[in-house]
């Protein structure tokens, strides 16, 4: 699958969920991780990249349930502070248009 340039855009940033004492503030490992929200994703289908944040490796495995899967609800709030915070990145660098 190709990378488009939301996807690309990821690679070497730094994170945007940011979970305190979760986020390993490694910018080597971020990647767009998309929020799942019920009617936008299911079996067999992502989210759309609008819908991603830029995300450290620890960050994405918490909010994907890959660690403390306990947790996921409180990870929910800064999964989607995430996503509005790389499209405000992405739209100011003329990345996405408005």
């Amino acid at each position: 699958m190709s990378q488009n340039r939301i996807t690309k855009a990821a690679r070497g940033r730094d994170c945007q969920i940011r979970i305190p004492g979760v986020c390993n503030g490694n910018p080597e490992t971020t990647v767009l991780a998309h929020y799942r929200l019920a009617g936008t994703c299911g079996t067999g289908m992502k989210p759309n990249d609008l819908q991603g944040a830029w995300a450290c490796s620890a960050c994405h495995d918490a909010v994907d349930g890959r660690t403390d899967a306990s947790s996921i609800r409180d990870y929910r709030i800064y999964h989607a502070e995430g996503v509005f915070r790389t499209i405000d990145i992405l739209i100011r660098e003329g990345i996405l248009k408005i």
